[in-house]
């Protein structure tokens, strides 16, 4: 038997438009979160960010800063830290996708209604405007 659980790694984006941030709907999870996934082999949190942002989101971005990381117990029980990174949009449309069927620009209290976890809420908070 393996001792203590590996943690998953992953990175994510708060993506900044006009002074709107982007939530996305996951339908297999019915949630409404911040853009992120887990790093490829070999990938960098940098370049896992932008990679699923893209893939979530459809938008090709620029990392402004990155945030605190964020650490949690995932949904199976696993140990999982996330590094976000501020972003903004440099091109890029939204199309509905296998991962994310629903993409709303918000207003920081906007998207502190809607978010699911208090993880993500947290960080939007944490936000200065």
């Amino acid at each position: 038997m393996s001792g203590v659980a590996r943690t998953i790694e992953a990175a994510g984006g708060v993506v900044e438009q006009d002074g709107s941030i982007a939530v996305v709907h996951r339908p297999r999870y019915d949630d409404w979160s911040l853009p992120k996934g887990k790093l490829d082999k070999n990938e960098s949190f940098e370049r896992a960010a932008l990679r699923e942002v893209k893939e979530e989101t459809g938008l090709s971005c620029q990392l402004i800063e990155e945030l605190d990381p964020v650490s949690y117990t995932d949904n199976r029980g696993r140990p999982k830290t996330v590094r976000y990174w501020r972003m903004e949009v440099i091109g890029g449309e939204f199309e509905v996708n296998d991962e994310v069927d629903e993409l709303r620009w918000l207003s920081k209290a906007e998207a502190l209604e809607l978010l699911s976890y208090e993880h993500d809420r947290e960080l939007v908070a944490a936000l200065n405007d």
